[in-house]
């Protein structure tokens, strides 16, 4: 067992790991199974990846999915054009195909002369079939090129952590597969630890006015998009450099009033327009 296997992973000084977090991960490294993380927007899923690589001293090779990624460019990419087109220019590099392979993040991680933490970001945003489409070679660690006839494989499997925000199911044999954890929004002792590690000696009162605000902001019924832990960094750090009043805070109640600088927090125009009226009938209806 390498010592990156036996190192545990407790979080680190940037970021604030729940126990059952810690477990996950560990679990998922002892096991060298797919961490399959899920977790609202801005909960800290793909910064999670990066801390693990950072705490275990190992790189991190990023997969970074959209709508249009296909499960073989994570292997590899064959350039038939180019090598047409440089055939065509009498070019010498024609004669060697692998001048038109491009490697792709798993070749990358199989690869990787020290173990690697391999990032497969939001895996959901792909069709549907990208997550079956990776299962064998997520099994087996290797995958062959069939350009050059040879056989790519992981001398040892790499740390994968894969994320997804849960905008599509994922199949159920992909999910037997992995270990998955699901990131809890962060409770209010949480957010103050999480907050104290971005801005240590921030005051404490205004902390509080402003989890206090943004609390009461997330239970709002019919709030579209939710502010999360990042929005709430924000927002703080602009409070600090606006040196907003304690006052203001005190009077943001989400019920009659739109929060100050809500920019940060609220990010569609159907949620502010909602805050607006809601403040407007409370000033025409004061109690």
């Amino acid at each position: 067992m390498t010592d990156q296997q036996q190192q545990r992973f407790e979080g680190t000084k940037n970021y604030i790991a729940t126990e059952d977090l810690k477990v996950a991960v560990n679990a998922a490294v002892l096991l060298r199974r797919p961490l399959l993380v899920k977790g609202e927007p801005g909960t800290g899923k793909t910064v999670l990846a990066h801390e693990i690589a950072k705490a275990i001293d190992a790189p991190l090779i990023e997969w970074n999915v959209k709508s249009t990624t296909k499960a073989h460019q994570g292997l590899y990419e064959y350039d038939a054009v180019a090598r047409l087109r440089d055939g065509q220019l009498g070019d010498e590099r024609v004669h060697d195909i692998r001048n038109y392979i491009k490697k792709g993040k798993l070749w990358e991680a199989f690869t990787s002369p020290q173990l690697p933490v391999l990032l497969i970001d939001e895996i959901d945003k792909a069709d549907i079939e990208f997550p079956n489409d990776l299962l064998q070679e997520l099994d087996r660690m290797s995958f062959d090129v069939y350009e050059t006839q040879e056989r790519i494989e992981a001398k040892e499997r790499p740390i994968v952590v894969i994320t997804s925000n849960n905008e599509k199911e994922l199949p159920d044999a992909f999910l037997r597969r992995c270990f998955f954890h699901y990131i809890k929004f962060p409770d209010r002792e949480t957010m103050q630890e999480i907050i104290d590690v971005h801005y240590p000696g921030i005051q404490k009162t205004l902390v509080k006015k402003a989890m206090d605000v943004f609390y009461e902001l997330r239970e709002v019924p019919g709030l579209k998009k939710k502010p999360s832990t990042s929005e709430l960094l924000d927002w703080l750090k602009l409070l600090m450099n606006e040196d907003m009043p304690l006052e203001t805070l005190q009077d943001s109640n989400p019920n009659n009033a739109i929060p100050p600088l809500h920019g940060a927090l609220l990010k569609n125009e159907q949620d502010v327009m909602m805050f607006e009226r809601l403040a407007f009938m409370a000033r025409r209806n004061p109690s």
